[in-house]
């Protein structure tokens, strides 16, 4: 199988991520693996998408840091590639990350992405579905009561008047937004004018119920295939836990411990799950704080990295193994599977 991943720069790109552990991951499988940077995704003459692209040795490196240092390596192989060389391109940059001069970042890899799609290649997750998704509005789309209550506006009087209903303590934080950034615990109205002044610099804010079991921090789940992933009786999960911030994200200073998945977490997830399959979501990141689902992650689910050490599995394999099993229907049916469908089929 020959697989490319698309990240925002492939000179950012840590041995933290799970883009490095999932390409890791698709090469121990013996896969031909190409790192993309989104920037360097084109369109081709002949109708086809293309790329330059670093291709990953062929070597199965002992350490993330090994594997990463080859890819950023200046003697590491940089080639042009088109999508008529490619099985897989799986979109794992982050829309939110590209703000001010490479705004033109945000959907690059989606609009590219549905070039390769029509190419014949399996683009995950679904580049259409992608385009409705990367803001948080997506998420008001699945059933009320996975969801806390919610306005979105930019009027700070509206606002303020949900924060009186709230019993006087909401969060805010921006529609388009990930990894905890500018999202703020308000108990007071005296500040309520200046926050969502700071956050209508980016557009939208996002007003939301307050949940007490947020002191807990949250549990991050990886679906996949619009089900929980599972392996040897354990869940690809992780309890994001932050004593100092209401934000649990790990790279704002929360750590993972282990998650029990509840019956309330499965009932969640399962009611999600449709939705999910129905848009061609591959892989998801769901984070649920008590009974309710705070975000989804369909861009660049992370934690699978922390996942691996706690569980002690191979979360990433078992997701390459799953894109194998798809090439393989693929093949058997000629192309003829539909993207969206394919992506999520789990047979």
């Amino acid at each position: 199988m020959k697989i490319g991943f698309v990240v925002n720069q492939i000179e950012t790109e840590t041995a933290g991520y799970s883009t490095t552990l999932l390409a890791s991951a698709a090469v121990h499988r013996d896969h031909e693996v190409y790192m993309i940077s989104v920037g360097q995704l084109c369109y081709l003459e002949d109708g086809h998408m293309g790329a330059y692209a670093v291709k990953v040795p062929q070597t199965k490196f002992r350490t993330l840091e090994k594997f990463l240092e080859a890819v950023h390596s200046p003697s590491a192989e940089k080639l042009h590639i088109s999508s008529k060389d490619l099985d897989v391109l799986f979109l794992r940059n982050n829309p939110c990350e590209e703000n001010g001069d490479r705004a033109w970042a945000q959907t690059a890899g989606m609009v590219f992405g549905q070039i390769a799609m029509a190419n014949g290649v399996l683009v995950v997750n679904d580049p259409y579905a992608l385009m409705s998704s990367f803001n948080k509005m997506y998420f008001q789309h699945f059933p009320e009561e996975v969801r806390p209550r919610t306005i979105i506006s930019r009027d700070a009087n509206e606002i303020k008047e949900f924060y009186k209903k709230e019993k006087e303590k909401i969060i805010l934080k921006p529609l388009q937004g990930s990894g905890g950034k500018d999202v703020f615990l308000v108990d007071s109205d005296k500040n309520i004018n200046q926050i969502v002044e700071t956050i209508n610099r980016y557009g939208f804010v996002i007003a939301q119920q307050y949940l007490p079991a947020a002191k807990d921090g949250d549990i991050r789940v990886i679906l996949m295939n619009g089900k929980i992933l599972e392996a040897k009786g354990k869940a690809a999960a992780v309890n994001r836990v932050n004593e100092n911030d209401i934000r649990s994200n790990l790279h704002t200073g929360g750590h993972a411990v282990h998650a029990e998945i509840t019956p309330t977490i499965r009932r969640l997830c399962k009611i999600v799950g449709p939705k999910l399959i129905k848009d061609g979501m591959f892989l998801a990141g769901i984070d649920i704080v008590g009974d309710k689902i705070m975000e989804l992650n369909l861009d660049s689910p992370g934690a699978i990295n922390a996942m691996n050490k706690l569980e002690k599995v191979d979360f990433g394999i078992l997701i390459i193994e799953a894109l194998e099993r798809k090439i393989e229907y693929q093949l058997q049916y000629d192309g003829r599977l539909d993207n969206a469908f394919l992506a999520t089929l789990d047979l």
